[in-house]
């Protein structure tokens, strides 16, 4: 049986914290610079509608990297996987996540997977309609069928401070474009990646949308499909091989489930077929990860045996 009781996992949260000391804030965007290193939150969601949390789980954080996985998930719905990965790879890389060095490399010049900078640039790319307003919109509305919560909105201060700071996404995009994989203004595409990145939520709302993840695209208490099965399924494979940036295959050894991060500290895990877990913890390791939410997941998969392998 899971963690069933806040306390048990405030237990959890408490062991975890005392991490937060050996990481650092994402100050190379100045809006995520400003928060609290120590802020350590986690919620765990059910099928049945029920909660387990601990910590402030109703402060906003963005998701940065782990929309990658939601925009995947809806442009696989509008367009196909033959369509999306003519164009993106379905390879893990041992490089930082924002590298241009693969790139480089390849012919054609296409990214290894959808997961680092320059595949979640194709793939937002991807993303139907007329302007980059609409095209956002369309976004936006994919993650209110995915919470049920139609308020969720992204934080402008930290999207403008992402676009003024974006120079070496305008590099991965104009090398994309130089090679075909990319047709708009790349202004446009910058403008649209980093409102993308800025969508905000909570800690409640993210486990949301890992438990549909994890119920393989189902929303039980809408009995919505949302996401097809195959498609969460193919999310959830780069949520294993790609999801923790080029530190994957030790979170796959060490805790074992699908995860995605993002460098503003959150961590979406979906646990096949059980539960949505959503964390919040600002201060990054090297590799970009909330340093005290892996060390949260470890003990939890440990102690309950979450692994999938």
């Amino acid at each position: 049986m899971f963690c069933e009781s806040s306390k048990e996992l405030a237990h959890f949260v408490s062991e975890a914290r005392a991490f937060t000391n050996q990481g650092k804030v994402a100050d190379y965007i100045p809006a995520l610079g400003k928060a609290n290193p120590h802020d350590l939150s986690i919620a765990i969601k059910y099928p049945d509608g029920r909660y387990v949390s601990a910590g402030d789980v109703k402060k906003k954080f963005t998701l940065q990297s782990i929309s990658k996985v939601i925009s995947l998930a809806l442009v696989l719905s509008d367009h196909g996987p033959d369509y999306v990965f003519d164009k993106v790879g379905m390879e893990p890389t041992g490089d930082p996540f924002n590298s241009i060095a693969k790139l480089e490399n390849m012919v054609p010049a296409k990214p290894l997977n959808p997961m680092i900078n320059a595949g979640a640039l194709v793939v937002t790319h991807m993303i139907e309609g007329k302007s980059v307003d609409a095209r956002f919109q369309r976004l936006l509305a994919f993650i209110h069928d995915l919470t049920n919560d139609y308020t969720i909105d992204y934080c402008e201060q930290t999207a403008q401070s992402e676009y003024e700071t974006a120079d070496l996404n305008r590099a991965l995009s104009y090398f994309l474009k130089q090679h075909g994989q990319i047709d708009e203004p790349v202004e446009h595409l910058i403008q649209l990646y980093t409102k993308q990145c800025a969508i905000e939520m909570n800690c409640l709302q993210l486990a949301r949308i890992a438990m549909v993840f994890a119920q393989d695209g189902k929303d039980h208490e809408t009995g919505k499909q949302i996401i097809s099965k195959d498609i969460a399924r193919i999310c959830k494979t780069f949520m294993v091989t790609c999801g923790m940036y080029n530190a994957s295959g030790e979170f796959a050894i060490k805790i074992g489930i699908p995860a995605k991060s993002g460098v503003s500290g959150g961590i979406m895990g979906a646990v096949p077929g059980k539960f949505g877990i959503g964390i919040f913890g600002p201060a990054l390791d090297d590799k970009g990860n909330s340093i005290a939410g892996l060390k949260l997941l470890e003990l939890l998969s440990k102690n309950y045996s979450l692994s999938m392998f």
